[in-house]
C-alpha cells in the first residue's frame, strides 16, 4: 500500500469553487482544473457535487463524465447521493468509486445495497467525526473500501481509533505536518487545500515522503538502466503504442536521464538528438504521453512503451508519425475493435452526410421509433436462429442486430469507447 495526495474539486454551479461553505469561484473550467491536477502526480481526485437542485445535478454529472474522461487519474465523485440511483450515475459517469454522505442516515441505510451492486471496491464513506467511525464500525468493515474525514478537525482521534484506511481533509499546513500525518498507519491518503494549494509541487512532495520512508506510489523499473544494451551513443530505442488500440505512434530514443525520469514522473519523456537534451512529449504541445506500460525486449535493446496519448504524436498533427504509404497488398481487417470502428465511422457519417438510397439513412430519416422497432426484430432473429443446429443462421443475425445496434448509439450519441470503458469495469 502507497500513501496517495487526492487534491479535490469543489463543484458549484458549472464552477470550482473554495469549499463546502465558501462558493467563491477559484475556476471557471473545472474540466481544466481536474486535467491540471493529474498531469502534476496527483494519485485521485475527488470531485464534490454541491448543486442545488436536480438540474444543477444533472449539469454536475454531465461535468463530472467529462472530468473522469479527461483526467488521467481515479475519480471519487461525492455529493448529492440519496438513493442507489445516485450511485449509480456517479460509477456511469466514469468515477472510479462513489461516496456516501454518513451525516445522511438514508445513506447509511443503502450502504450494504450499494456494496451488493457495484462492488466494496466502489464504496467510499464520507465522514464528519471519529465518533461516524464508531457508531458505524461493523457496516463500514463489511461495505465500504475506505472513508474520507472531510472535516479537518478530529484527524488525530479517527487516525488514533480507525481500523479502515482514511482519506483525510486537511487545510494548507506544513510539509512537516503532512509528512506526519501520512507516517500515521492509518491514514492512506490526504486531501483538501494542503494538496489543492500545492498542486505543482506534488512530484517534489513524493520525493520527501521516499526520503523520510514513506511509501508513495511512482514507477518501479524491474530493469535497472545498466542491464539494458545500449547503442553507439549510448541510448536505447523506444517503440511508442497506443494502450488502447496498439496502434504504433512513434519512435524515438532515452537515456539513463530520460528512463528515470519517465518512471519518476509517468510521462514519457526522452533524449532529443537533434536538440541534444532532454524532451518530455507535449510539454510544449499540451500532447503528453501519459505511460501505461514499459516492456523490454529479448535482447533488452529496445522498449515498447504502451501510452495513453493526449492529443497527436506526430509534430505535423497525425495521431502517429506512420502514414507515408510506400507499399500495401488488399487484406481484409478482421480485428474486431478496428471492424466495429470502421462501420461505426461509415454510420456516423452517413449520420452526417446523407447519401440517397442508404438503408442507414432510411433509418435516420424515420426515427428513433423506427431504429428500435428493427432492433427488437433482429433481436427476435437471433433467438430463432440459435435453436437452428447451423451455426451460419446466427452469425447473420447477430451481424444484422449489431449494425441496428450501432444505428441507435449513433442516434443517441454513444461511442464504442463508451460501451468498452463501462464493460471495462465489469
Amino acid at each position: 500500500m502507497y500513501k496517495k495526495l487526492i487534491p479535490c474539486i469543489y463543484l458549484y454551479k458549472g464552477n470550482a469553487v473554495k469549499g463546502f461553505s465558501d462558493n467563491t469561484i477559484i475556476n471557471t473550467n473545472p474540466i481544466a482544473l481536474g486535467k491540471f491536477y493529474g498531469d502534476n502526480n496527483a494519485d485521485e481526485l475527488i470531485v464534490y457535487d454541491l448543486s442545488d437542485n436536480d438540474t444543477e445535478h444533472e449539469e454536475a454529472l454531465d461535468i463530472i463524465k467529462s472530468i473522469c474522461s479527461e483526467t488521467e487519474i481515479p475519480v471519487i465523485g461525492a455529493g448529492n447521493v440519496h438513493r442507489m440511483e445516485d450511485i449509480k450515475k456517479l460509477l456511469y459517469a466514469g468515477c472510479k468509486k462513489a461516496a456516501l454522505n454518513y451525516s445522511k442516515q438514508e445513506n447509511i441505510e443503502i450502504t450494504g445495497e450499494v456494496s451488493l451492486k457495484f462492488g466494496k471496491d466502489k464504496i467510499v464513506a464520507c465522514i464528519s467525526s471519529a465518533n461516524e467511525i464508531v457508531k458505524n464500525e461493523e457496516i463500514i468493515g463489511e461495505y465500504v473500501e475506505e472513508l474520507i474525514l472531510v472535516k479537518e478537525h478530529g484527524i488525530k482521534e479517527a487516525a488514533s481509533i480507525s481500523r479502515f484506511p482514511v482519506i483525510v481533509s486537511v487545510p494548507e499546513v506544513s510539509l512537516d505536518k503532512i509528512l506526519e500525518m501520512l507516517s500515521k498507519e492509518s491514514i492512506c491518503g490526504i486531501s483538501g487545500n494542503a494538496i489543492n494549494e500545492n498542486a505543482k509541487e506534488l512530484l517534489a512532495i513524493k520525493s520527501l515522503c521516499q526520503a523520510n520512508g514513506i511509501a508513495v506510489n511512482t514507477f518501479e523499473a524491474r530493469i535497472p538502466w545498466k542491464d539494458f544494451k545500449l547503442n553507439s551513443d549510448g541510448h536505447v530505442t523506444v517503440v511508442v503504442q497506443d494502450y488502447k488500440t496498439d496502434e504504433v505512434l512513434m519512435v524515438a530514443y532515452m537515456n539513463e536521464e530520460a528512463y528515470n525520469m519517465t518512471l519518476k514522473t509517468g510521462k514519457m519523456t526522452y533524449y532529443s538528438r537533434s536538440r541534444d537534451e532532454l524532451w518530455i512529449k507535449g510539454e510544449t504541445s499540451g500532447h503528453y504521453q501519459y505511460v501505461k506500460s514499459l516492456t523490454a525486449d529479448c535482447d533488452k535493446d529496445t522498449i515498447l512503451a504502451k501510452v495513453s496519448q493526449i492529443g497527436a504524436a506526430c509534430h505535423t498533427g497525425s495521431h502517429s508519425c506512420f502514414f507515408n504509404e510506400i507499399m500495401s497488398r488488399e487484406y481484409e481487417v478482421d480485428n474486431p475493435l478496428k471492424v466495429f470502428e470502421q462501420v461505426f465511422g461509415v454510420i456516423q457519417d452517413r449520420k452526417v452526410h446523407p447519401k440517397e438510397g442508404s438503408y442507414t439513412n432510411y433509418l435516420f430519416d424515420k426515427g428513433i421509433d423506427k431504429i428500435l422497432k428493427k432492433l427488437g426484430e433482429e433481436a427476435t432473429e437471433i433467438v430463432i436462429a440459435a435453436k437452428n443446429p447451423n451455426a451460419n443462421e446466427i452469425k447473420y443475425e447477430i451481424s444484422d442486430f449489431l449494425y441496428h445496434m450501432m444505428v441507435l448509439m449513433v442516434e443517441k450519441g454513444v461511442t464504442w469507447e463508451e460501451i468498452t470503458t463501462e464493460l471495462s469495469k465489469r
